[in-house]
């Protein structure tokens, strides 16, 4: 049954990858293969948390997806557009460097899903504002979400997978990881002017009619705006607090959006016009093949053929899950990679020859995991969302122009996190 599942999931990623099949379509079907074949059984589908569906991850989405929806009636993405584009003096280079440094930090305190849900709305009014393809904007937010959500233990969902597993701390991410996260956002934005090369050209007339607009006329519905903002503070505290709540952020979402809807008064077209279907529903084909490959031992067997090379040897060690992570969590999503690493790091841990800091592993696990998300349009949740509102929005994003440009920045925050790793375990421990 292992070959079948490797099978199933090589050839799906194939189409998707070529962009010549709808990647839903794709996704539903190879997750209907491994079901009906079976070589996942239902009970592995829609109630295991190691092999089934993330409904955690589902709910979060569609929770926001319908908050987000509710908020755009209000006229508030209008306003925060013309306002970016004003600050930045309709530079389209400046706004993106404000939209990725405003992403990055809001993804470290929100996760990077709701971040990227905040801020497309935004990025898409303000290129149409001045006429410029809107791609570029939303594959540079992607990666500062992922990049930025490393910082914190709730900014990627791998990372609440990752500390829960290792009794890892608020504190803990913001002492070892926030640092470097620091250092590699700041080498992105110097990169953005090369990597984006072309993406800049603006009509100055356009520049003007932007300057002459007047942000507050925007706001369609103050009392709104209000009850909204009060809601989604609400929210966002839930998911910093989600721990001593015993609330997970989707519940949070989906409680939100549930108020939400109740005290607008809207009609149901209103705040389900957009949720991305789409999206939820690959996410959810995309979990059952992968849980295929988990149930299988596949992607067990992989992570522990590649750990077990190296003898205990702890740098050799902290290299080898750096560079597995980047590259497997790129592939095939980084949830459930890191679901199923994280036991096994947790094996190799005591397994250490010599003195080493008892956390390097773990740490080597986050950044390898999170930034290799960027690695591919399918490598973090974030990225999928991004590439689902690009397409509604008639501006796709093809997988193989997603993922050259996501090679980039991930081989360039590897490289910088495999130095910070050696000098700071290994060099000045």
């Amino acid at each position: 049954m292992s070959v079948v599942a490797v099978v199933v999931f090589v050839v799906a990623y194939v189409l998707i990858a070529s962009d010549r099949v709808n990647k839903t379509l794709v996704a539903l079907a190879g997750a209907a293969i491994v079901v009906a074949l079976p070589v996942i059984s239902s009970d592995d589908v829609f109630y295991s948390r190691n092999t089934g569906i993330a409904w955690d991850v589902i709910f979060l989405l569609l929770g926001m997806m319908i908050i987000v929806s509710v908020l755009r009636q209000t006229g508030v993405f209008e306003y925060t557009a013309i306002w970016a584009a004003k600050r930045a003096r309709g530079s389209p280079l400046r706004i993106m460097i404000l939209l990725v440094l405003v992403t990055a930090f809001a993804s470290a305190l929100l996760d990077n899903v709701t971040t990227v849900l905040l801020i497309a709305p935004v990025t898409l009014l303000v290129c149409d504002r001045l006429e410029i393809g809107p791609a570029p904007f939303l594959m540079a937010e992607a990666f500062a979400s992922n990049i930025g959500g490393t910082a914190t233990l709730i900014g990627d969902p791998p990372s609440i997978i990752i500390a829960s597993r290792a009794g890892l701390s608020f504190n803990d991410f913001l002492i070892h990881v926030a640092p470097i996260v620091i250092v590699i956002i700041a080498v992105f934005v110097a990169l953005l002017p090369r990597l984006f090369r072309g993406a800049f050209d603006v009509d100055p007339e356009r520049v003007a009619d932007v300057m002459s607009l007047e942000e507050r006329e925007a706001i369609r519905d103050p009392r709104l705006l209000v009850k909204c903002g009060v809601v989604l503070a609400a929210v966002l505290a839930a998911f910093v607090a989600h721990g001593p709540l015993h609330m997970e952020p989707s519940i949070a979402a989906l409680l939100g959006a549930g108020i939400l809807i109740v005290i607008s008064g809207l009609e149901h077209s209103d705040y389900l016009s957009g949720v991305e279907w789409e999206t939820l529903l690959f996410f959810a084909g995309l979990f059952v093949m992968v849980g295929a490959l988990v149930k299988t031992g596949v992607v067990d067997e992989l992570s522990r053929w590649a750990t077990e090379a190296t003898g205990g040897h702890a740098l050799l060690t902290t290299m080898l899950i750096l560079a597995v992570s980047f590259v497997l969590s790129g592939v095939i999503n980084n949830v459930p990679y890191a679901a199923t690493m994280a036991p096994i790091v947790g094996q190799l841990v005591p397994s250490m020859v010599g003195h080493v800091h008892p956390q390097v592993l773990w740490w080597a696990l986050v950044l390898g995991t999170d930034l290799g998300g960027n690695l591919t349009a399918v490598g973090a949740s974030a990225n999928v969302v991004i590439l689902g509102i690009a397409r509604r929005a008639d501006s796709p994003i093809s997988f193989s122009e997603f993922t050259r440009k996501g090679a980039i920045v991930t081989v360039i925050s590897i490289g910088i996190s495999a130095v910070y790793l050696w000098v700071r375990y290994f060099v000045l421990a």
